[in-house]
């Protein structure tokens, strides 16, 4: 019995192994040119706290700067109700440049995150696979540099979920901020 069970826990760390090295990552990542202010276009997730919480999910501001340690320090600021609501997290470098841990302080979650797809200048396409106690999830975000991108990059977004296995019902174009986007966010 404890062999059939550590063959079955075996087999499943194989499957989640395989399935972070099947997410591309950005061919010569250059993580300096990742930094700076980004809008999140696209949200795309099969967890339930995004099918709880999709109706909600608007269009949010993010900047990314590198830590002395080659890190990436990740602050969200987005509406929540009638004011904004800023989030930080450290993204940690792995060997594999463009590719990064995290483990939320609050769900105990871990987070293997692949910079898929920038240009830098317009675009980043980020796929993120989230592992807890209760199972496992993808996430896929678009970021773009202003509050708007052609329709060829979001279809690439929606192409790259769907890739990944998410539904339509799965894959949201979030909508623009109001007056808190015009307050800074």
């Amino acid at each position: 019995m404890q062999a059939t069970l550590l063959s079955i826990l075996g087999l499943a760390l194989l499957g989640t192994l395989h399935a972070q090295d099947s997410i591309p990552v950005q061919t010569d990542f250059q993580q300096d040119k990742l930094t700076g202010r980004w809008y999140s276009i696209g949200l795309a997730s099969n967890s339930n706290w995004f099918k709880e919480k999709r109706h909600l999910m608007k269009m949010c501001t993010t900047i990314i700067s590198t830590t002395a340690e080659g890190n990436l320090e990740v602050t969200s600021t987005y509406p929540k109700g009638d004011q904004c609501v800023t989030r930080n997290s450290l993204y940690t470098k792995t060997e594999q440049p463009g590719r990064f841990s995290y483990t939320s302080p609050r769900w105990g979650s871990k987070h293997n995150i692949h910079v898929v797809d920038t240009n830098y200048e317009e675009y980043a396409l980020v796929a993120t696979q989230i592992s807890k106690s209760t199972g496992s999830s993808t996430m896929v975000l678009l970021y773009s540099r202003t509050k708007e991108l052609s329709p060829e990059r979001l279809e690439m977004f929606t192409q790259f979920s769907r890739e990944q296995g998410l539904t339509d019902d799965e894959i949201l174009i979030l909508p623009q901020t109001g007056e808190a986007g015009s307050t800074g966010m």
